[in-house]
């Protein structure tokens, strides 16, 4: 009887050994898994991180092209390509001088406003104001550039010689003239071979 019991004894404690050695040790110090809870019974189950559905969930942000963007998201000089192809054919006729007509105003000044109004090609023009040159080399861009022009009572005449003809066509611009008060007094547009001139008459009352 002692030897069953005792036999019993060693079996209980050779039970508990090879349980111990089955449960490996951990260091893991994360947090612990919260029970997801339903209705009165509460169920262990850890969070697992879905990757497949994380991948899709995130859309890659769409890159613009600036210049094949199909909304129309072009340079400054893509616009200006697109909308001018190329000057007008040089004839003859242009290397004549040109006059723009004369205009009258009561200001001590009129504000000059010119442009490239084609194929921005690169045309250059010299500015003179009653034979004094007050511009030597001015380039005409795609854009408005502003010339303040002070008056002296009676006629004041104002030139643009064409030093060049750009790339392609004639020398072109288009011309308007502000006076004191903001009003326009006139618009006009000129196109000239290399060593013409376009003239305005502007009377000072």
């Amino acid at each position: 009887m002692k030897k069953i019991i005792f036999s019993f004894i060693i079996a209980i404690f050779a039970c508990n050994f090879i349980q111990a050695q089955e449960i490996p040790s951990t260091t893991n110090t994360g947090g612990s898994v919260k029970p997801v809870t339903t209705g009165n019974n509460s169920v262990f189950l850890p969070r697992v991180k879905n990757e497949v559905e994380d991948i899709f969930m995130k859309k890659e942000e769409r890159k613009i092209n600036m210049r094949q963007d199909k909304n129309g998201l072009l340079t400054e000089g893509d616009r200006v390509a697109a909308e001018w192809k190329e000057d007008k054919k040089a004839k003859e006729e242009y290397a004549k001088d040109q006059y723009l007509g004369d205009v009258k105003t009561t200001g001590k000044f009129v504000e000059l406003y010119c442009r490239d109004h084609e194929f921005v090609d690169g045309d250059r023009v010299k500015i003179t104001v009653n034979g004094e040159v007050i511009f030597k080399n001015l380039a005409l861009t795609g854009s408005y550039k502003p010339i303040l022009v002070t008056l002296q009572s009676g006629f004041n005449t104002i030139e643009f010689e064409a030093l060049n003809q750009g790339l392609s066509g004639p020398n072109t611009a288009m011309l308007k003239v502000f006076g004191e008060d903001g009003k326009q007094l006139v618009s006009k547009e000129w196109n000239l071979l290399t060593g013409a001139r376009a003239s305005l008459m502007v009377v000072k009352q």
